[in-house]
């Protein structure tokens, strides 16, 4: 059994480790224990967990098997990053058709956690975007799952935390591009209601949208920020620049001791970061790498928030005239002092996911990091919660480490029709903390 961690480094678990490779024919001996499959780790909090389970790690199974160069159509293995399949895909003039904020992220851990980027409004999750997969049963079953085969384990499985069994490979389509840089505009608002004119305006013409909010500030200032859109370079015929990216170069070396993280330093860097800009839009070309996935640039950037570790906290609330739970939010926040200097808000479009329990809705999405300072944190958290529930929101499970049962269940009526999906040999420390009161 080893010490095992999500990306928040809270809470943890202690599991075996059973490393899968394509040769394999069925799930391995568990000897009685549950298993879960474990890709790269970046879930924040325990969906990605099975405490005295164990872990099928399936970075090891990370081969690319087919790909049709005019349709764009890529078959992989669940294990395959989605860093390598960039570095195959963009020299040969295709790009992922949506992404999270890292690409630190099996296939696998994209479909089970339906992931979304800062195209929502134009593209949906990752789960529009598949053809099929294979999904492996603990009693030996081999299930193809597609819109049209097996279509309800097809939906179980997209956002299912991976718990319907072990996808082993999936097919799905890219997006042409014709350069590796993006066009980026930065716009600085000056509160939120600036925000939500600019995102409505912006929504129309640019594929990727989000923005950077301080979430300190406080009255006319409160929820002010900087907007970021862009869309691919078209590059002119014979002028190609399709050059993936590097491999970062900084290393944290160590934890930070927590005080760093205090209200002062958050506040300074708050301040300086929005300052940057000036009123009015700023316009660059930029590659796809430091515009997409910033954090990536620094190995162990987690260990910013020390040994304790972090928590994300991400919700979408429906739209609303005032934006009235995001200014509630942001407004106990800023009292608490508790502040991120990652704060995210995006608007989420009307596309709908194929998975049964996905996470993303139309209306306005948050998520900020905050340092784990114990119970002065989730004291917050509740104050949070009842805002986020009483507006009709809901929060990420891939992002969670602590929500209490019963929002979970408001959140996601469906998860008991769920539950007839879930594998027995499987499980999750997410799944038994959220459904252990009923």
């Amino acid at each position: 059994m080893q010490k095992i961690e999500g990306w928040g480094r809270t809470p943890k678990a202690t599991q075996g480790i059973i490393p899968l490779y394509w040769s394999t024919d069925d799930l391995p001996d568990l000897d009685g224990h549950t298993c879960l499959p474990y890709g790269l780790g970046r879930s924040y909090g325990d969906s990605c967990l099975n405490d005295g389970g164990v872990a099928l790690t399936t970075a090891t199974m990370n081969r690319l098997i087919a790909f049709d160069a005019e349709a764009g159509l890529l078959r992989c293995e669940a294990g395959a990053s989605l860093d390598a399949i960039l570095r195959f895909a963009v020299p040969r003039g295709w790009f992922l058709p949506t992404t999270p904020g890292t690409k630190f992220v099996t296939v696998g851990g994209a479909i089970a956690n339906d992931i979304h980027g800062k195209n929502h409004h134009r593209a949906g999750t990752f789960g529009c975007h598949l053809k099929q997969f294979e999904l492996l049963r603990s009693d030996g079953q081999r299930l193809i799952c597609s819109p049209d085969q097996n279509p309800t384990w097809f939906a179980a499985t997209i956002g299912g935390l991976g718990l319907t069994g072990l996808i082993t490979w999936a097919e799905f389509t890219l997006r042409p591009i014709t350069s590796a840089m993006i066009q980026v505009e930065s716009v600085k608002f000056r509160n939120l209601d600036e925000f939500f004119e600019i995102s409505a305006a912006s929504d129309k013409d640019f594929e990727y949208t989000v923005a950077w909010v301080d979430c300190l500030a406080t009255g006319d200032s409160l929820g002010r920020g900087i907007f970021m859109r862009g869309n691919h370079h078209a590059a002119p015929e014979g002028s190609r620049s399709l050059i993936p990216h590097n491999q970062p170069k900084l290393t944290m070396p160590v934890d930070l001791p927590l005080f760093t993280l205090n209200r002062l330093s958050v506040k300074a860097f708050n301040s300086l970061y929005y300052g940057r800009l000036r009123l009015g839009a700023s316009r660059k070309l930029q590659h796809y790498d430091p515009f997409f996935y910033p954090l990536d640039s620094i190995n162990h950037w987690n260990r910013i928030y020390g040994a304790r570790g972090f928590f994300q906290y991400q919700f979408v609330t429906p739209f609303s005239k005032d934006g009235e739970a995001i200014r509630e939010v942001f407004s106990r926040i800023a009292r608490s002092g508790q502040g991120s200097f990652l704060a995210v808000l995006k608007s989420f479009g009307n596309i709908t996911s194929p998975g049964l329990m996905s996470f993303p809705a139309p209306g306005v999405t948050l998520a900020l990091d905050f340092p784990n300072a114990g119970t002065k944190t989730l004291s917050l958290f509740k104050e949070l919660d009842r805002v986020v529930i009483n507006a009709g929101g809901r929060f990420y499970p891939a992002k969670d480490g602590r929500l209490p049962a019963e929002h979970f269940q408001t959140n996601y009526p469906q998860w008991r029709e769920f539950s007839a999906f879930i594998d027995p040999a499987f499980s999750s420390s997410f799944w038994r903390r959220v459904t252990c009161s009923s």
